[in-house]
C-alpha cells in the first residue's frame, strides 16, 4: 500500500502559478498509475489530471487542460501538479491518488493523500 503526502499549496494571485508536490512510501509508486484531483467548498471532488506509471500516458480535466501538468519523478517516489494561469475557480483542496490498477482499464483509486489547500484570490 502506498502511502501520499502533498505539500505545495497555499495562497495565490489570479493568474499566478503554483507547484504541489505528492511524496509517496513504498515500492509500489514506481508501478502505479498516479492522478490529482481536487474538491472545492461544498462540491464534490473531482478528478484533475492523470499519469501512467511510466509518464508515457497523461490525461486531463477540461477545465484545467493546457494550464496544468502533471509529471512524475520515480527515482524521488514524488508525484507533481504544476499550475498556471490560476483563476479563484481552482481554489480547492488537492489531493493526490494511486490507482489500483490501470487508469486506462477503469482501476479504482486505492490510495489517498491528506490533501493541500490551494487558495487562489481575485
Amino acid at each position: 500500500q502506498v502511502q501520499l503526502v502533498e505539500s505545495g499549496g497555499g495562497l495565490v494571485q489570479a493568474g499566478g502559478s503554483l507547484r504541489l508536490s505528492c511524496a509517496a512510501s513504498g515500492r509500489t509508486f514506481t508501478f502505479s498509475d498516479m492522478g490529482w484531483f481536487r474538491q472545492a467548498s461544498g462540491k464534490e471532488r473531482e478528478f484533475v489530471a492523470y499519469i501512467s506509471w511510466s509518464s508515457g500516458d497523461r490525461n486531463y480535466a477540461a477545465s484545467v487542460k493546457d494550464r496544468f501538468i502533471i509529471s512524475r519523478d520515480n527515482a524521488k517516489n514524488t508525484l507533481y501538479l504544476q499550475m498556471n494561469s490560476l483563476t479563484p475557480e481552482d481554489t480547492a483542496v488537492y489531493y493526490c491518488a494511486a490507482y489500483s490498477g490501470r487508469y486506462r482499464q477503469g482501476a479504482d483509486l486505492r490510495s489517498w493523500g491528506p490533501g493541500t489547500q490551494v487558495t487562489v484570490s481575485s
